[in-house]
């Protein structure tokens, strides 16, 4: 079983002892600690239970000034002991523990009353009172009908039953998935001599092997790939650890100094650090006062605490006890998980209770900036919400936009398998709902907006025959720039081929052009400009004029010649030679025969023998040499020039 067990409860209750007497391990290990004789950090033991699973134990701050610690282990916490002391009851802390416990989604859990061996003095009446109130205070919580049991750590009374009541609630947990992204807040970091620097943390997700590289988040950009050489799961050595398992993690390569609470252990490149969260918040019904729109409080998800602005989507004011969308837009990046819980602590108390206000968990991780009052962004965040996990991704990739996403990205913005998001992607691909534009690395683009793209395309292509009908068509280097910089080179040209293959658009060779559009030779003054170009390139042979000598020449506009130029090409009537000439096609044709006649008799030729053949000057011969070359027919030896592969 990976299970992992957490103390709750107000300052002073018993909460370390009680741990010590169960597990025979000491968790206050600071020198203040000990002088002071309360928690301040976070302790760690395990706890054998009855059937032979072991429990980690994760052992809190209780006083007011240390929650931030306390939010920071019950983030990982499976089962809850509420510890409270027999003689003095419900306290401020009680409440506030057992509001981040239910903010936090711990599933299960009892009530330990610590102390019970001063029963007997507060009288007969006093534990049936005390019962009362604890029901009191958990009704309506998911402790609400839980066990509780008194104990005393001094006398070891009730511990037996206590134990067997952690076993009981244990029985049947569902444990954390270990086929998802890796996530492992680190709680914890120090120098171990001999092996270096060590973490610890809660594993929330998915698992982590000897020899795996894992990355630190947040972390500098380009920071580097750490190794995993050593692991251990109840202090004891492990090859691999999975979800839901207290673990301690060898890094080398990275001092501890540099490796704080708050950060993260994932794989690299799975999950992005992120500053805005897509949420679902509920503000605690007691609550002195609504929560407003732009409000600021301090956010505490995993192991980080970072100052945020709660931006409400649909409404100007969240009532207390009421649950709505939201996002969270904060000063410093944080790693998490959709589907992770968090709380949100404000910067006064509410009297009886300390200082959390609301929580919930988060849908979207990396999230843009959302728009309040938009329809369709509040159905987004609807589908985020639920289970439906196809439509989960399918809403991932829209939100992606034309950058797309890959499978790997996909894992850690759906927190799902690699096999889940594989299987969806191929549903969606085959409903058109996804497409794959990338096989090296399984990248995709939303099928809405491959769509939009498209007919982006169409436009685009549409508009350029309409500001130049005599062009054959339009280049797809030119079409490409009418799209977003984001848009890679691959899913334009996969948009572009699906465009051909519906015969939305035709392409022949590096132009692209409607089904429906007629370029010049279709009739008109087009197809005037058109006879009167080729005219006069095939009444010039192998000396015709430049291009730009063409305009002025035929009385024509220079992008009118300039498309022309293009089509009479495209159909083979004349050939491009150099940037600056081009030649009627029959000429250089004929010029080929006589150079390859005579290559054939004498072998080769040299330059004043080709301009004597040609019968020009060298502003023709030399680009016409120069694409004899280009095009295999020659090979060029010193000043001479021989058949390439012997004719």
């Amino acid at each position: 079983m990976r299970l992992v067990l957490g103390t709750a409860g107000h300052i002073d209750h018993g909460k370390t002892a009680l741990v010590r007497a169960l597990t025979g391990i000491d968790t206050d290990r600071l020198a203040e600690e000990k002088r002071r004789g309360i928690t301040i950090e976070l302790g760690f033991a395990h706890l054998a239970l009855p059937g032979g699973a072991v429990a980690g134990v994760v052992d809190v701050p209780g006083h007011e000034r240390f929650v931030r610690s306390m939010a920071a282990g019950a983030g990982g916490i499976d089962l809850v002991v509420l510890v409270i002391a027999a003689d003095e009851g419900v306290m401020p802390q009680t409440r506030e523990h057992l509001d981040i416990c239910r903010l936090l989604g711990v599933p299960r859990g009892l009530v330990a009353v610590t102390k019970s061996d001063l029963l007997p003095e507060l009288g007969t009446e006093w534990l049936p009172l005390l019962e009362e109130e604890i029901r009191a205070a958990t009704r309506g919580t998911f402790l609400e009908g839980a066990p509780i049991v008194p104990c005393s750590a001094r006398t070891g009374e009730g511990l037996p039953a206590l134990l067997a009541a952690i076993a009981q609630q244990a029985q049947g947990m569902a444990e954390r998935p270990a086929d998802g992204p890796l996530l492992l807040p680190i709680d914890r970091a120090f120098t171990l001599k001999g092996f270096g620097t060590v973490v610890t943390g809660t594993l929330l997700s998915g698992s982590i092997s000897e020899e795996e590289h894992v990355a630190l988040l947040p972390a500098p950009p380009g920071g580097p790939e750490l190794r995993v050489r050593t692991l251990q799961v109840h202090s004891r050595p492990t090859t691999r650890a999975l979800a839901g398992q207290r673990t301690a993690v060898n890094l080398p390569g990275v001092e501890a100094q540099a490796i704080s609470r708050g950060q993260v252990l994932c794989r690299p490149g799975e999950i992005p650090a992120s500053r805005m969260l897509d949420v679902e918040l509920s503000l605690l019904a007691a609550a002195p006062r609504a929560l407003r729109h732009r409000a600021r409080l301090l956010l505490h998800v995993g192991t980080a605490q970072v100052e945020a602005a709660v931006s409400l989507l649909d409404r100007p004011e969240l009532a207390p006890g009421a649950t709505a969308h939201a996002q969270l837009r904060l000063d410093e990046p944080v790693a998490a998980l959709p589907g992770q819980r968090f709380i949100l602590r404000g910067f006064a108390a509410i009297e009886g209770r300390g200082r959390t206000v609301a929580g919930g968990r988060v849908l979207a991780i990396a999230a843009r900036r959302r728009r309040r009052g938009r329809p369709d962004e509040l159905a987004q965040l609807q589908v985020l919400a639920g289970g439906d996990a196809d439509a989960r991704l399918a809403a991932l990739l829209a939100q992606a936009g034309p950058a797309g996403l890959t499978e790997a990205q996909l894992v850690g913005r759906a927190a799902l398998s690699p096999r889940a998001v594989a299987s969806g992607l191929e549903r969606l691909g085959a409903r058109g709902e996804a497409m794959l534009f990338d096989r090296d690395h399984r990248a995709y683009a939303s099928g809405q907006v491959a769509k939009a793209l498209a007919e982006k395309l169409r436009g685009a292509v549409a508009a350029f025959h309409k500001q130049k009908p005599l062009a054959a068509g339009m280049g797809k280097a030119e079409l490409r720039g009418r799209l977003p910089p984001v848009v890679d080179a691959r899913l334009f040209q996969r948009i572009l081929v699906q465009l051909v293959d519906r015969g939305a658009l035709l392409a022949d060779g590096e132009l692209v052009r409607l089904p429906e559009h007629r370029a010049a030779g279709s009739g008109g003054s087009g197809a005037a400009v058109k006879a009167r170009v080729a005219e006069a390139l095939a009444r010039a042979g192998l000396t015709p004029p430049a291009l730009a000598e063409l305009p002025g020449a035929l009385s024509a506009s220079a992008a009118d010649v300039q498309a022309v130029v293009k089509l009479l090409q495209a159909e083979g009537t004349i050939v491009r030679v150099s940037p600056e000439l081009s030649f009627d096609a029959a000429a250089v044709a004929g010029l080929q025969e006589r150079l390859t006649a005579w290559l054939r008799e004498r072998k080769e030729i040299s330059t004043q023998e080709f301009k004597e053949l040609v019968g020009a000057t060298r502003k023709h011969v030399i680009p016409l040499a120069e694409y004899f070359d280009r095009q295999k027919v020659t090979l060029r030896v010193g000043d001479r020039r021989v058949l390439r592969g012997g004719g």
